[in-house]
């Protein structure tokens, strides 16, 4: 009888176990969905930006840029400016 009621713990552990996985996973889409959803946002914003004349490729490189700290930023243009001028540029 201990073996009957092993393997029902055991199942029922496995069916919310599994229950479990399943919402995971199913999170895990929607939050997919989501990001997939406003990459396509973003692509739209930035065609209208390059409609309106705009250098998406310097917007971007802004964009980025602007999630960097500003010391960092200063620093990393000091040496590109040392380097342009050791090779004369």
């Amino acid at each position: 009888m201990t073996d009957t009621s092993t393997d029902a713990s055991t199942e029922a552990n496995y069916r919310v176990t599994a229950e479990e996985l399943r919402q995971f996973v199913e999170r895990f889409e929607r939050l997919e969905a989501e990001k997939k959803d406003l990459a396509d946002q973003q692509k739209e914003v930035m065609a209208e930006a390059k409609s309106r004349g705009y250098d998406t490729k310097v917007m971007r490189k802004l964009i980025a840029l602007r999630k960097r700290d500003k010391e960092d930023i200063a620093e990393e243009e000091a040496v590109l400016e040392m380097y342009k001028e050791a090779l004369g540029m």
